[in-house]
């Protein structure tokens, strides 16, 4: 006698609250921040918001988090200020609103915001007993995480810092719960660059060296920026942070027409620009970011990738090709 399989196949999927202490508030909090769209995107983009107003390039021209001497550096109450900056862009992102005496409320529980920049918290002392959202960037790594611990004596080492706070013991890491154990903090543009091309990040902000014109050089170092980097997206920050200049899109504008020479052009966002980055196999760029590319002109039977621009044919340049002035590209609107 053989047994017959069942009519209906039954499979169950583990709650992720499963075999846990019991903690209703804990769970409820937990249950709540899972239940939220793109919950991973959207802390990835309160970190590199945060970061950024801290590093503010428009102003500084920093955009390394990590720099403590010299030019360029970030200083101890900066970065102390982080955490304060991305308690509040959490907040605006999830619209959590104030909590008292907590950082926030959510779904009736007590919640307090904690970061970090290395690998452990410390606790104040009125935060014993609560919630806290505990979380950690690395903008050299590029990754981020975020998760929910109670804070009981177990989950503190004993001794006390200088603010009289505790840090977090290796006993709460199995007691987090992560809701993002393993982000993707969205790329530093600058800092990614200089690990891999240094000497192209010197090009840039050297560009602008014995300028004694109007301002303060920024666009030929935005020029120099669209020089050195073609085929990859650059983003807003990216642009304020090289000119030190509000106006990024006048200065990626103006960038285009000092480029044409060098048979450059830069894609934005606005038609037909995207159709010629997808024809070349570019990175399609959307509001806020730009592509730059070098062209040639190439016949009507080359096998090359190609776009048609005012009736002729362009390819990316490559080597041996004769140099050209690149297109002047007609958009629907005014834009960058």
């Amino acid at each position: 006698m053989t047994d017959e399989p069942p009519l209906f196949e039954m499979t169950t999927n583990p709650s992720p609250l499963a075999g846990r202490s019991p903690d209703p508030g804990l769970d409820a909090v937990e249950s709540w921040f899972r239940s939220q769209e793109n919950l991973a995107a959207r802390f990835g983009q309160v970190f590199r918001k945060s970061i950024d107003e801290v590093l503010d390039g428009q102003r500084t021209a920093r955009f390394d988090l990590y720099i403590k001497e010299g030019e360029g550096r970030v200083e101890k109450t900066e970065k102390t200020y982080l955490g304060t900056k991305v308690e509040i862009v959490t907040r605006a992102e999830f619209d959590l609103g104030h909590g008292s005496p907590m950082d926030y409320v959510i779904c009736g529980q007590h919640v307090d915001a904690k970061f970090t920049m290395g690998k452990s918290w410390t606790i104040p002392k009125e935060a014993d007993g609560h919630i806290c959202l505990v979380m950690r960037a690395d903008d050299r790594t590029e990754t981020f995480q975020v998760g929910l611990l109670r804070i009981t004596p177990d989950v503190l080492n004993n001794g006390l810092n200088g603010d009289q706070k505790r840090g977090t013991s290796a006993a709460s890491r199995s007691g987090t719960r992560w809701i993002v154990e393993h982000g993707e903090l969205p790329e530093n543009f600058l800092l990614r660059l200089r690990d891999r091309s240094p000497e192209k990040v010197e090009a840039i902000f050297r560009a602008s060296d014995g300028y004694r014109g109007r301002g303060n050089g920024g666009q030929l170092r935005v020029n120099e920026l669209f020089r050195q980097v073609t085929g990859r997206l650059v983003d807003r920050t990216t642009v304020v942070t090289v000119a030190t200049q509000h106006d990024s899109p006048k200065r990626v504008r103006d960038a285009r027409k000092h480029l044409r020479k060098s048979g450059i052009v830069i894609l934005g966002y606005r038609r037909p620009d995207p159709d010629i980055a997808a024809d070349l196999g570019l990175p399609i760029p959307d509001q806020g970011t730009w592509v730059s590319a070098r062209l040639s002109v190439v016949d009507d039977d080359s096998p090359r990738k190609a776009t048609l621009i005012n009736g002729i044919r362009y390819a990316l340049w490559s080597a041996g090709d004769e140099p050209v002035v690149a297109p002047t590209i007609k958009h629907a609107k005014s834009e960058a």
